[in-house]
């Protein structure tokens, strides 16, 4: 078994590693580690929730211990990534005050806290492109010293639209610096990106069998629209632990959050609408296990690091065939078990054929569109039908495929 010691990491980071309850490399981190000290660029291949925050998180505080001009300049796609990302980082900087100066860039937070944080000469930049750019441009912000630049979920960048504002922040950085790109997919488009802003990148990836230990089980609904909300309060009345319910408007967030609360429900919406302050505190809420259903849009999809997370529900099938697989990667955090169900309906059916493409998730079917119960049962009573289909969609009668 693989040591963090065994990696070149340094023995006064293995005890804060040790301290904090990490004591055995992921599969990521062991192959992405010793590369990123010896200096090298990469292009990472990960899944959500195996450890990629620490396999360049690492090797940048060790460059960072050892040499006091040097910062990192890290872009995420979202506020909360962000934001979950700086988090990780001073937990384990905890143990290292004189490189413990961190700056969190993002929109929807007061920019003056954020020029005092850039005046106190950050080791670790952390922000979104979009402010990144504000503080480049009125002057708040240089990137002279940045020996280390990671972009965390480019994939999803690039689905924002980022691409531009990632052309122009590289105008601002030395062109003699370590650059780790990870994404959870890596399409031409990124291995292109790859071949403009990062030198002689080494590929690591994650094989599939690993991140199948995450014991992710999906069921799939075919059923049409009008019979989706009576099912999914069913889902919800069969279901323990936390649940996040994906939308696909900013508009079906809200009314379902009020639907659900109306009838009992301990729930709450998050979506980009909302000020960062409030984003702040439903999420510190639903961490707290004050509500147990969270329903949101895709701004909830990547970076959410909540492990009491059990179920996923996909009402609205994603925008981007992508974003499914982060969507899912809420639940099974680290190893553990959970479960998804995904409502599609005849609409819908494109959506679902660009999504199967990518993932292969055909053979999970549950319930047809016409009668909303296993194919190839016999009709029953409406009774005895309502309580097969609660049983067969909850995993117990499908063949659950584990991602």
């Amino acid at each position: 078994m693989k040591t963090f010691e065994s990696l070149g990491v340094s023995l006064p980071l293995c005890n804060r590693l040790n301290q904090m309850g990490i004591n055995t490399p992921t599969p990521i981190q062991s192959k992405a580690i010793p590369v990123a000290l010896d200096r090298r660029d990469i292009i990472g291949s990960a899944q959500t929730g195996t450890g990629k925050t620490l396999a360049y998180t690492i090797p940048m505080i060790e460059s960072m211990l050892s040499n006091n001009n040097k910062s990192s300049l890290i872009l995420t796609p979202t506020r909360e990534l962000a934001g979950q990302v700086t988090d990780n980082i001073s937990k384990v900087l905890a143990g290292f005050k004189s490189i413990n100066r961190l700056a969190l860039l993002v929109g929807g937070e007061h920019i003056s806290k954020q020029i005092r944080q850039l005046k106190q000469r950050p080791r670790f930049i952390i922000g979104t492109p979009g402010r990144v750019i504000d503080h480049l441009t009125s002057g708040n912000l240089l990137l002279n010293n940045i020996s280390h630049f990671v972009l965390d979920e480019t994939d999803r960048m690039l689905d924002m639209g980022f691409s531009d504002q990632l052309d122009q922040i590289i105008k601002y950085l030395p062109l003699h610096r370590q650059t780790m790109l990870y994404s959870a997919t890596i399409p031409k488009v990124i291995e292109k990106l790859s071949r403009k802003f990062l030198n002689n990148p080494l590929k690591i990836t994650i094989d599939e069998e690993i991140f199948n230990a995450n014991k992710i089980k999906q069921g799939i609904l075919f059923m049409k629209e009008n019979q989706k909300f009576d099912d999914f309060l069913l889902q919800l009345q069969n279901r323990e632990g936390s649940i996040i319910v994906f939308m696909k408007t900013k508009a079906s967030t809200e009314r379902m959050a009020i639907k659900l609360k109306n009838i009992g429900h301990k729930v709450s919406a998050i979506h980009g609408d909302l000020r960062q302050s409030q984003r702040n505190r439903i999420l510190e809420n639903f961490r707290n296990k004050k509500y147990k259903i969270l329903v949101a849009t895709d701004v909830a999809a990547r970076g959410l690091d909540i492990p009491h997370i059990e179920h996923v529900i996909n009402y609205d099938l994603p925008q981007c065939p992508e974003d499914y697989i982060h969507r899912i990667g809420r639940t099974g955090r680290a190893g553990a078990e959970g479960e998804t169900v995904c409502y599609v309906t005849p609409e819908q059916k494109k959506k679902w054929v660009l999504i199967d493409k990518l993932y292969n998730v055909s053979n999970i079917q549950i319930a047809d569109s016409e009668n909303n119960k296993p194919k190839g049962r016999k009709k029953n009573s409406r009774n005895e039908n309502r309580v097969k289909r609660k049983r067969y969609s909850h995993g117990r009668e499908t063949r659950s495929r584990v991602l």
